[in-house]
């Protein structure tokens, strides 16, 4: 599980590079969603336990982070948007990445296991283990495939808050795995597609690079179809009321017609893309609406 390529740091590293190898970006949105699991389940957690588990999940994202960018800082070099992050940028040495990530990851499951649950624990070492080996080393530079299978370890989150709160798993946090899991598509590879030529020079195979930008389209749209569906399958199968269903309604309508406005796109440009462009914001805050949605549905209605 070797980079490909040596690094030789030229500057000492900072607080502020550490706090960079955990990608803190990404890492609110999978706090957000585990809180938002563990606000949805029933029963009552306390307080400590709350924090603490919602901390372990953010720490475990971040491990997941670190070891990421130790893994493909030769990937991040030749990229325009990744190669300021402080491994690429030579503020710090891969040994360091490693031992930081590796201790996160180790800490975040040793605490969740004993202040938390063994469940809420398995399933947060599971998350660190899928992203790592599965989808960075195994997946990342061999299949376009690579986001489809990989988008599960995003998707772990409201499984572990719910877990945590619960010690046990329900349909409820079932459902909302799969939403994750199959919005990670349409949302990543609307990215991609107005980046492409950043994947294309580090020659990561993603889905434009070895497929096309239609062809890249077209499965933006597919993907989007069975994401609704499980956004608003909650409500009909009576796992929340008219709250989430009618907000879960309207903005996967909205995704969708955004969706649509990617699948007939036949912008070239890689710098213009605005229907990609939209698409990709919307669905950033897509995700924090309905996951709202989903636990103002739990705490107003009985």
């Amino acid at each position: 599980m070797t980079p490909a390529a040596p690094w030789t740091p030229a500057l000492p590293a900072e607080w502020r590079d550490f706090v960079a190898l955990t990608k803190p970006r990404v890492m609110t949105l999978v706090v957000f969603t585990a809180l938002c699991g563990m606000l949805a389940a029933p029963g009552h957690i306390h307080p400590v336990l709350g924090f603490t588990a919602i901390l372990c999940t953010a720490v475990g994202a971040g491990a997941s982070g670190a070891l990421n960018m130790w893994y493909e800082a030769d990937l991040d070099a030749h990229m325009k948007r990744t190669r300021g992050r402080p491994l690429p940028a030579g503020r710090m040495e891969r040994q360091s990445a490693l031992q930081f990530g590796v201790a996160l990851a180790i800490g975040s499951v040793l605490v969740m296991g004993l202040a938390v649950n063994l469940l809420a624990a398995a399933i947060l070492a599971g998350s660190i283990l899928f992203y790592v080996l599965i989808y960075t080393v195994w997946l990342k530079r061999r299949t376009p495939q690579n986001i489809v299978i990989g988008g599960a370890a995003g998707a772990f989150p409201p499984l572990i808050g719910w877990a945590a709160a619960t010690g046990h798993i329900d349909l409820l946090p079932v459902l909302m795995f799969a939403l994750v899991f199959l919005w990670t598509p349409p949302h990543f590879w609307a990215l991609s597609l107005f980046v492409r030529t950043d994947y294309a020079a580090a020659g990561v195979p993603m889905l434009p690079v070895v497929a096309g930008t239609q062809a890249t389209r077209r499965q933006v749209l597919l993907y989007t179809f069975p994401m609704v569906a499980a956004a608003v399958a909650p409500w009909p199968l009576g796992q929340t009321g008219a709250i989430y269903g009618v907000s879960a309604a309207i903005l996967s309508g909205w995704f969708l017609i955004l969706a649509i406005r990617v699948g007939v796109s036949r912008e070239a440009d890689q710098q213009a893309m605005k229907a990609e462009r939209a698409l990709f914001r919307f669905s950033i805050l897509y995700l924090f609406a309905i996951f709202g949605a989903l636990v103002a549905d739990r705490m107003l209605l009985p």
